[in-house]
This record gives structure tokens, sequence and C-alpha cells, in this order.
């Protein structure tokens, strides 16, 4: 890809947007030498390490690879069996704890069923645990070596403190004693030299006896180590030598070790880095909102709703744009100002994007061609007063493009041969277009020439577009629309402007008939066409409104529905109590009647009185059959007694209601019910099973389960592995930190960063208070004060 487009289209503004998206200066240094790729495979695999990227950071929040570090020289050294100081240790230390949340970070998660394209690159990475361990525990910053770095040097440093103290002890004596403090100048010791010495006044010189290390500028006093304390001296000059000798081991002991790992620490330096700069575009395309497009082989361009990544996103006007399906040739006319060469850079800039592996700003599905080259001429002056020298340096940049420009190219021109005689450039700028058009290559051109929109209309394979204009506010609307040649709007505009009608009718006279004509014709496809967008904006209206009415009829004929339900049963059910009470009235009055013939001892009649009271209860039944509710849900099986258990949820077909099982079936049959406020026995012939305790129990499971999950990804779009509580009162920031703490948990975040700085170190010591409370409380398992390249005692890092 030429580097001249890459300027001439912004590119290279992205990339420096793209940079500080970047956490190590590796990863911001491949971000700046980010360009346009040609190859498909290699197109496809960038986008979706970006799209997968993007996914993860939506589920699980950002990584961070703060701490990884060049390590180049260092591995250099060590492939040379050199020894490394501290501050290289050091290095390697932080790109190990990188490596180590890099891994915890590409653990794949249960719910998620697929691989993606970062899978292998997490896995790739070699913890080296044990290396971490030894540098950690051995180095406590760039300056200073634990004491429990060797038995050796632990023994060494207690020797020094103990000489220390003896010498100390005589001295403090000695510029302490009453007959000395005339003598000396101030009574203190005090170092010269890197030996102990006291400040003596010149003229008791002979009274101290000892070497002298240094004197005043006025000569006044005199720096001497005294006679007692130069053997004591001599001795710590000895351990501090012996020390750093110790020191050097130490550290040859960490070099050895960390080179038989020097190919691994560069596989996962070269790994954290690809990663860094892979989340560095996701984060990118998270901001700006963004999709993956849709790479054809056919190289149609179809962006849906696209925005220029550099204007303000609350205020640019999304376009529509098309190219190589139906036509190969857009041609934009329109006003200044109208949007046209938005338009055009929109269309390169996003093409470029899309093949540097970056999302672009544009709805999902929108499709992007592949090019080998992508040109353009797109000049910053958009005025009448072009002069020949501006309209040379364009056909210059034009005569480059006509000669390299091939299939597999994009080109963009704007404002096509201006800036010269309208007559010659149109039919100029009619000749170089024909020209790419007959060698099939994709064009996009802007121009004010009514003679290409003609060109236009009259040549197949060629599109007009126009950038739409408000006559009545003077302004435009940025909206692009295909189809439709723009109209200059010059008569409109002036007359707008308050330009007198008699020197506007004298301007329209001069034109060629045929052109007012095309221009009428102009004039009302653009009002036709924005009176049938009104009026489909209208019909969505009317059917969503329609939908509206829908739904709410649908919902009154279902009420009404259960309402005459209700009624019914309800009837029915007086009925069958009106019934059943009849029934009791007459098998009661039958008996009676049996009795008194029994005892008048007539068979006949009581046969007779049998058979009237089985011929009436045989009609009374008949009778409750057709009056009595019968549902229309009827079992579909016959359910044991052994199959009900509590909490089965069940439907009570006599009663047409749901509810649970309170209880266990009786010998009877019988069991509670709850049907909502209503606890009933029914037998188990009149329930059906919809749902078993276990079902119910699973499926609540499972919403909590997916509850939690939206919890977790909710938080973990957005909290950062960092809070900053500095300038706060302990109070405060505990409050800002509770709430913190609880998001961080939420978002699976192994450890978080807590900035307070140093300061008096009073807001610090009121934190780890509060630390070691939510420690005791379990809510974390445990903190620590940050370490060299982390914030040292500004910072205090909480594992969570």
């Amino acid at each position: 890809m030429n580097q001249k487009v890459l300027q001439t289209l912004e590119f290279d503004k992205i990339i420096n947007i793209l940079t500080g998206y970047a956490t190590t200066e590796l990863g911001k240094l491949m971000c700046a030498n980010l360009k346009p790729m040609t190859e498909e495979a290699d197109i496809l695999n960038a986008q979706d390490q970006t799209q997968d990227a993007l996914t993860r950071i939506y589920k699980r929040g950002n990584v961070s690879f703060f701490g990884v570090s060049d390590l180049s020289p260092s591995l250099a050294r060590l492939k040379m069996r050199g020894t490394l100081g501290t501050g290289e240790l050091l290095d390697i230390a932080r790109v190990l704890e990188s490596v180590k949340n890099a891994v915890s970070y590409g653990v794949r998660m249960e719910e998620d069923l697929e691989a993606d394209s970062l899978d292998e690159l997490f896995e790739s990475l070699v913890p080296l645990d044990d290396l971490l361990h030894e540098i950690r525990r051995c180095i406590i910053s760039e300056e200073e070596i634990s004491d429990d770095a060797s038995s050796t040097l632990k023994h060494i440093r207690r020797a020094m403190k103990q000489t220390n103290q003896k010498i100390h002890t005589q001295l403090t004596t000695l510029v302490s004693s009453a007959s000395n403090q005339d003598k000396l100048q101030d009574a203190i010791v005090t170092m010269r030299n890197g030996r102990y010495c006291i400040p003596v006044k010149q003229e008791y010189r002979s009274s101290f006896q000892g070497m002298i290390h240094d004197q005043s500028a006025s000569g006044n006093t005199l720096f001497i180590e005294p006679m007692s304390v130069v053997t004591l001296n001599n001795e710590l000059k000895e351990l501090e030598g012996k020390e750093q000798s110790e020191i050097e081991h130490i550290l040859s002991i960490l070099s050895e070790q960390a080179s038989y790992g020097v190919d691994d620490l560069a596989h996962n330096q070269k790994t954290l880095v690809l990663l860094d700069f892979i989340f560095a575009k996701a984060k990118y395309a998270k901001d700006i909102d963004a999709s993956k497009p849709i790479f054809r082989e056919d190289g149609i361009i179809n962006i849906k709703q696209g925005c220029h990544p550099l204007l303000d996103r609350k205020k640019v006007v999304p376009i529509n744009v098309s190219l190589g399906k139906d036509f190969s040739m857009l041609i934009v006319t329109g006003p200044n100002t109208g949007g046209k060469t938005v338009s055009l850079k929109t269309v390169g800039l996003l093409s470029l994007m899309g093949q540097a592996g970056l999302h672009i700003p544009a709805f999902q599905g929108s499709s992007l061609g592949i090019f080998r080259e992508i040109f353009a001429d797109i000049g910053d002056e958009q005025s009448i007063e072009q002069n020949l020298s501006t309209f040379s340096s364009h056909m210059t940049n034009i005569v480059s493009i006509v000669q390299q420009a091939h299939r597999d190219s994009l080109v963009l021109l704007d404002e096509l041969c201006g800036g010269t005689d309208p007559i010659e450039g149109a039919a100029l700028a009619i000749s170089i277009l024909s020209d790419l058009h007959g060698r099939g290559i994709k064009t996009m051109a802007t121009t004010h020439y009514s003679e290409l929109k003609m060109f236009a209309l009259s040549t197949d394979d060629i599109e007009n577009a126009s950038c739409e204009f408000d006559v009545e506010t003077l302004s435009p609307t940025y909206r692009l629309m295909i189809g439709i040649p723009g109209k200059s709007n010059a008569f409109a505009i002036s007359r707008k402007l308050g330009l007198d009608e008699h020197i506007i009718k004298g301007a329209a006279d001069q034109i060629d008939e045929s052109v007012k004509d095309f221009e009428t014709i102009l004039a009302d496809l653009e009002k036709s066409k924005q009176t049938i967008e009104k009026e489909q904006e209208e019909i969505l209206e009317y059917r969503k409104e329609i939908e509206t009415l829908r739904r709410n009829l649908k919902s009154r004929q279902d009420n009404i529905k259960e309402k005459r339900d209700k009624m019914l049963r309800d009837a029915r059910e007086e009925a069958h109590n009106i019934i059943s009470e009849a029934k009791e009235i007459a098998d009661s009055t039958i008996r009676e009647y049996n009795k008194l013939k029994k005892q008048n001892k007539n068979p006949d009649a009581n046969k007779k009185m049998e058979h009237m009271r089985s011929d009436l209860r045989g009609r009374m039944t008949k009778l409750e059959g057709q009056m009595a509710y019968k549902s229309k849900k009827k079992n579909k099986k016959r359910h044991e007694a052994n199959d009900f258990h509590v909490g089965d949820e069940v439907y009570v077909t006599s009663l047409s209601l749901a509810g649970t099982v309170s209880t266990l079936p009786n010998a009877k049959g019988d069991l509670y019910v709850q049907m909502g406020m209503m606890r009933s026995l029914v037998n188990i012939k009149d329930l059906e099973i919809t749902k078993t305790a276990k079902d119910v129990k699973r499926e609540n499971q499972r919403n909590e389960s997916r509850n939690r999950g939206r919890t977790a990804i909710n938080k973990s779009a957005s909290i950062r592995p960092e809070i900053n509580v500095m300038g706060m009162t302990v109070d405060e920031a505990i409050a800002q930190l509770d709430k913190y703490i609880d998001d961080a948990c939420l978002a699976n975040l192994a450890q978080i960063t807590v900035v307070h700085g140093k300061g008096t170190g009073a807001l610090r010591k009121g934190l780890h208070n509060y630390f070691k409370q939510l420690k005791k409380q379990k809510r974390i398992s445990g903190y620590r004060d940050g370490e060299y390249g982390e914030g040292d005692l500004g910072v205090t890092v909480v594992i969570l």
C-alpha cells in the first residue's frame, strides 16, 4: 500500500490513537508500525483476533500487560553466560508476573463452548514460576538485596550491624563526655570517606589520637577518626567488601537460573507484546462502537451506517455506501461543504482500517473489498480560487494514479479536474473516468460539473449520488443519497440570502434550456425521494401503531375469554351443588318410604318403591352429567400415588387452576395442593403433573447462574484493575473501595491496585487497617505494598 494514501486519508491519525491503547512500549511500537495488508488470509486472521479479544473484554474485562519491557539486551547477555544486575532481573520478574496474569485470564470458562484464535497464544505462555519466586525472594528493589537471599549474606549483615553498634556506642560515649564538650565543634558523629568521625576544634587537635580524614572550609574544624574505632571501621570496611562479593554471587546464581529459560523468556515477551497489540485494537473498537467487516472475494463495498472515525460521533451523520455490485463507479455531486469529501474519505479510511485488521465504525454486516492498492487525490483547497499551480499539482497526482491503477485497486478522486476552464475540465474528467471505467477499476469521484452527471446517467455501470442540502436552512444534512445526482442550488441559495430577483432571472436566462430542464428534473427527483422517504417513515409508524393495537385487542380477547370461562365455571359449580343437595333429599325420602313399607309387611310395595328410587337416582345422575362443569383439559395420563412429590407443579382439572403439591397422597389418594392463596385437598385422579420438583430446582439454578453471569459481564465490561484514591480522606477512600472491591470480585479479577500516594502515610495506614478487617472477613485473601516498578509505598496490591 502506497505511503501517500495513508497520509491523505489520515490513516496515520488512526494509528496515533491506537497506540494510546497499548500498555507496553513494544506493543505501542507494533501499533505504530501497523499497515494495511493485502493477503486475504492475513486480514481475516487479524480480524478474528480483534473480534475474539473484544469478546473476551466484554465477558471478562481488560487484561493488563503492565511491566512488560524489552528483555532483548538482557537475554543476549544471558546467552553469553553474563551476570545481570538487579534492575534487569526485576524486569524479567515483571514479565513473568504478566505471564502469570495472562495465563489466568486466558483460561477457558465453562460457558465458552468454542475455541477462539487467542487460545493458542495464551496456552503457549511458559510461566517459569520457580525463577519468578527466586528473583522476588532475593531482590527487594533495584538498590536492595534481601537478607534472606543467602545464609552467608545474612551472617555478614548481622556482623555489620553488630560492628556498627560497637562503633556508635564508643563514639557516642566520646562525644557525650563532659570533658570533651568544649573540644568538639558539635556533639555529633559524622561520616568522612566512608569512615565514622567526630568534629574536633583545630586548637584541640592534640587531645584526640586518631586519623584526620577531612577539615572544614574555614580550617577551624577537623574530622578525626579516633584510634579506638579505627580497628572497628576497618572491620566494617572488610565486611562491606564481603557483602558486595556475596551480592555478586547471588546475582550470578539468579542469572544462571534465568539463562536456562532464555528461549522461553524470549517467547513470552514476544507473545505478551502481540497480545497487548491485539487487545489495543479490541479496546479501540469498543470505544468507537466498531464491528467486524465482511470481506468479499468480488470486492463489493457495502457500508451500512458508516461513520468517519475521526469525527465527533455525537455529531457525525452516518452514511450508506455501496460500490461494486450494481455499479463499479460512483460520481458524487452537490454543493460545497455538503459532505462529499467526508463521504469519499470515509470509504477510503474504512477500507484501510479493515485491511489493517481493525474493526470499522459501521453496522454489523458491512462488507469491504480487498484492494492491492488504494489511490486518492483529495485536496484541502475547495474554493473557486484554485489556480493553475493547484491544477498542475492535482493533475500530476492523477497521472500517477491512472498509470499505476489496476483491477484490484480502489481510486478516490475529489473535485476531479477542478481549478481550470469548466468546459475543458469537464471533458478531461469524463475522459479520465472513461479510461478507469473501461479497465474495470472501482472508482468514487466528487465533482461540480453537470456534464459528469449526464455522463453517469448515460453510461452503464456508473451511478450518480448526491449529498442532501436543506435550502430552507442553507445547511447540508450530510446524508448520501445514491441514485440521484445533486444540484448546485446556487440560485435557491442566492434567493434565500436576499439577492434581487431580477438578477437571478438574468442569470437564469443565460443558461441553456436543456440545462434548465435537467436541473428541474433533478429538483423533482430529489423532492420525490424526500416525499417517498417521509411516507415510508409514516408507514413505519402506522405499522408500529397497528401492531400495538393488535396486541391490545388480543389481550382484551384473552381477558374476555378468561372471564367467560370463570362465569361458566361458577354457574356449573353452583348447579352441581344444587343437584347434589336434591340427590340427598331424594335418597333420604326414598329410605323413609322404604322403612314404612317394611313396617307394613308389603313386599310388592317395597319392590315398587325401590324401583322408583333407582329410576329417580338415574335421572338425577343424568341431569348432573349435563349440568356439571367438565374441564376442557383432560388427563393425558392416569398418575399413581407414588408419582407425586412435594414441590411438583400440577394442574387441577376440575378447577382449571395450577398449583404446587404440599403433602404426599394418603391411602385414599388425597393430597393438599397450594393454588395461590388457597390450599385445598384434591384427589390424584383430578391432577396432572406439569413439572417435577427436580425440574423446578434445576430451572431455578440455571436462572441464578445466568443472572450471575450477566452481572459479571456487565461489571467486567467496565471495571479497571486499579483505583486512584489519592487526595481523599480515609473514610472517603473506604467508601469508594467498598463498592469497587465488590465489582472487581464480580468481574473475576485476580488482584487490584489501590493508588493512594505516599504523602504523610496516614491514608496508607488507614487503608491497611481496613484491608486487615476485610481479610478477617475473608473478603480478600491478602494485600501487600507495591514493589519496584509498581509504585512502591505509593500503592497497595490487594489479592482478591
